[in-house]
């Protein structure tokens, strides 16, 4: 095969960094509201903005230092 193909470019490719961030705190406060909720419906946590606000910011903060 060629490494003309998508591969090759993919694998190349950094993209926009603005994309990147704006994807995980998309996808971190879904995560966030998701586990909050969870915890939520078993009793353990209120859900709250406040809770779901925190959660996205740690999981923000962790996959960005990961990815790093």
């Amino acid at each position: 095969m060629s490494d003309d193909g998508f591969s090759a470019g993919a694998e190349g490719s950094q993209g926009d960094p603005r994309v990147v961030l704006a994807m995980n705190a998309v996808l971190s406060t879904t995560f966030a509201a998701l586990v909050v909720w969870g915890l939520s419906f078993l009793g353990t946590v209120e859900f709250s903005l406040l809770n779901v606000a925190t959660g996205a910011i740690v999981l923000f903060a962790l996959t960005y230092a990961i990815t790093q």
